[in-house]
């Protein structure tokens, strides 16, 4: 947490601060539409070796969003940082990864359901 005295938190600025939150935001969602959409793939793969080959990208891809969200944990309580990004990782998997890339059809009830999961993210945030 902010303040507890560590070298980190004595040298970097508010503002540097602020950016680590955006990026390690940013980066857990990319990661974790990467993931999604590579065990996707592997599921769908026709041969063993393909198969291995999605599951792995997308088990590294899984670690870097641990690894995001354990920088994000520095900055923001669990309370927060846990809704926002794995809110944030259902609408991006949903919209990015199955509609986009694997051009799945998303009917009205997911739609409606992502409207919800952002409405729940504002609220998480204090932005309603």
């Amino acid at each position: 947490m902010p303040g507890n005295g560590s070298v980190l938190d004595r040298w970097l600025p508010f503002a540097y601060r602020s950016e680590l939150i955006v990026i390690g935001i940013a980066t857990h969602l990319g990661f974790n539409i990467v993931a999604a959409a590579a065990f996707r793939l592997a599921a769908l793969s026709s041969s063993w070796i393909t198969f291995l080959v999605w599951q792995v990208v997308g088990n590294l891809a899984g670690f870097v969003t641990v690894l995001a969200l354990t920088v994000l944990l520095r900055y923001l309580p669990l309370s927060i940082a846990y809704p926002i990004t794995t809110g944030l990782s259902v609408i991006g998997v949903q919209v990015i990864a199955a509609s986009v890339l694997l051009h799945e059809s998303l009917p009205l009830r997911v739609w409606l359901g992502t409207a919800l999961i952002v409405s729940g993210i504002l609220l998480v945030g204090g932005r309603i």
